[in-house]
């Protein structure tokens, strides 16, 4: 079975494999093929690809191509995780949006529009392609914003297409961890939209562990969770918010302490990630052992201006890990095996979540065969919740009649109606910043 990775030359790449190394049964992947547009990022990755294939037998075969088409043909399952503009257009994502006191975060607020502004003219392109030369492929998105992303990519792929974010499973495993439950025996009633989602109940042999988690102080205080919303607020919304849903709750704070931070989280990660692809140009440097030293370091600072607002201290180190490899894994095992699983996922809404139209993808649990992901009734969200959620899909959709049109009205529009962008006049200003930054945003007139 033949993968092929967009962005193969990114930093998290090795992760991927690193989980397709553990899986050995049969209608596993054999050939990997990683496509990106830097021929010395996609030489990085291969070289610790490599390291870690050194000792397994049966480890799956690696290409690298800068050929996109040549990449996508005759592919099983294509998964997309690239990054357009890199790491430097996430750093100007952040500094153009706080010079105007707004957050720049990737996926949240005026940076996550800026992203994906620029991410799904892109993302249509790739998803065109896949059509042509690859139409039997299941396409599975990390690609930020990564609903987003999803939603433009399936109106030309309908439910081929399905989006994985690592953070509603590290939310539910560990919840179901405080609570002394195995998250694989566990069902976790999330859902929202990607990074806009709450856990409204956690079920073991059908008894809902929530209530019990939320009436006892401390262990609702115990985990990342607790320690960056605080219990009382916890307990208020009676429910487990994802947590980039601080950036809601406490914009204001959050928005000073990134204004005050030395750098950015783009530009901490664009150096970081230089030094790392620096010192794989020498070739007797040890790729796997500097790819490792680099991600630890990369995890541990994650959110790190949220938890410092909070005081929330430092992660837990069952929180370093990641997950959205093993998720990818789960999910092209279940299809292309058969071997039905519950996955919380980024689908076409399908009427699953009422308040929503049939087209619009939601982040929630999916029961998962041979044929795809099938999003899961869930009951109604609370008015707040609702509000939110209906709030940042509008803001989405004019994202994609943007993109669509090149229509510079219909970005203003964007974010001036995205709940963290409080002014018209902000929106205007910010569309002006990025199209000055952002070559790949020449297209709004």
């Amino acid at each position: 079975m033949k993968l092929t990775i967009l962005g193969g030359g990114g930093f998290r790449v090795p992760l991927v494999y690193g989980a397709l190394l553990t899986d050995h049964a049969e209608g596993r992947v054999t050939e990997v093929v990683l496509h990106d547009l830097d021929d010395s990022r996609l030489y990085a990755v291969a070289r610790v690809l490599a390291e870690q294939a050194s000792t397994v037998a049966d480890a799956p075969t690696v290409t690298a191509t800068t050929d996109l088409d040549e990449a996508l043909r005759g592919a099983d399952f294509v998964f997309s995780a690239i990054r357009v503009g890199g790491l430097e257009g996430r750093a100007n994502d952040e500094r153009v949006a706080l010079a105007e006191g707004v957050l720049g975060q990737e996926t949240v607020g005026a940076g996550g529009i800026a992203y994906g502004l620029r991410t799904v003219p892109v993302a249509v392109d790739i998803a065109r392609r896949v059509a042509r030369l690859a139409p039997d492929a299941w396409v599975i998105n990390f690609t930020n914003p990564a609903g987003l992303v999803t939603e433009a990519m399936s109106r030309h792929l309908g439910d081929r297409v399905i989006g994985i974010c690592d953070s509603p499973v590290g939310l539910g495993r560990r919840i179901a961890r405080v609570l002394g439950a195995n998250p694989r025996e566990a069902f976790i009633d999330y859902v929202g939209l990607n990074h806009l989602g709450w856990v409204r109940g956690l079920r073991v042999a059908g008894r809902d562990e929530l209530p019990r988690l939320l009436a006892d102080s401390d262990l609702l205080g115990s985990f990342e969770e607790g320690k960056l919303f605080g219990v009382d607020w916890l307990r208020s919304l009676g429910a487990i918010p994802n947590e980039y849903l601080h950036y809601y709750y406490f914009n204001r704070e959050t928005v000073r302490a990134y204004q005050q931070a030395e750098k950015t989280r783009g530009a901490f990660l664009r150096d970081q990630q230089a030094r790392f692809y620096e010192e794989m140009r020498r070739p007797d440097a040890a790729a796997l052992t500097a790819w490792d030293r680099t991600r630890a370091e990369r995890e541990a600072t994650y959110m790190s201006e949220n938890r410092e607002t909070a005081g929330a201290g430092e992660r837990d180190a069952d929180d370093l890990s990641g997950g959205y490899e093993k998720v990818a894994l789960a999910l092209m095992r279940a299809i292309a095996r058969d071997e039905r699983t519950t996955l919380i996922l980024n689908v076409r809404n399908q009427g699953a979540l009422s308040v929503l139209d049939m087209d619009a993808v939601i982040e929630v649990p999916c029961l998962v065969d041979a044929n795809g992901a099938h999003p899961v009734a869930v009951a109604p969200l609370p008015d707040h919740a609702t509000g939110l959620v209906c709030a940042v899909k509008g803001v989405e959709r004019e994202v994609l009649a943007a993109a669509e049109s090149g229509s510079r009205a219909s970005a203003v529009k964007a974010f001036a109606l995205h709940p963290l962008v409080d002014s018209v006049n902000v929106a205007r200003r910010l569309v002006e910043g990025y199209t000055a930054v952002h070559p790949g945003l020449a297209y709004l007139r």
